[in-house]
């Protein structure tokens, strides 16, 4: 199973800023959409979009996020259908708490808690 690379901060670099958080650019296709956050790093190319981190998140660090203009079954045709181009985006990432629920509660491993 692929997962969030724990070094995205030494192999990527800052592509865009939303909603107080940074956008860490992809590497090499097929990511389109990149990692959102910093200490709260969600890889928005490998998030299913089931909103497990959001349900157990105790301080509502995410919020649904729809990528813009974004079909995840254009851009990778072969995925299963439960994959929503809605993510969990860490909008309030500097509420963390660092207990790591989100980061065990994903699937996919597509969550990251720096600390």
């Amino acid at each position: 199973m692929v997962s969030i690379d724990p070094d995205f901060q030494q192999k990527r670099q800052v592509v865009d800023k939303h909603a107080d958080h940074d956008i860490w650019g992809p590497v090499a296709a097929p990511e389109v959409l990149g990692i959102h956050g910093t200490h709260v790093a969600v890889d928005f190319d490998i998030c299913i979009g089931d909103g497990s981190c959001i349900d157990v998140c105790p301080v509502e660090v995410f919020e649904w996020y729809d990528t813009p203009g974004t079909n995840p079954h254009k851009v990778h045709p072969d995925l299963p259908a439960m994959i929503k181009a809605s993510k969990a985006d860490p909008i309030r990432e500097a509420d963390c708490i660092d207990c790591m629920a989100c980061e065990t509660a994903c699937p996919v491993l597509a969550v990251k808690i720096n600390v």
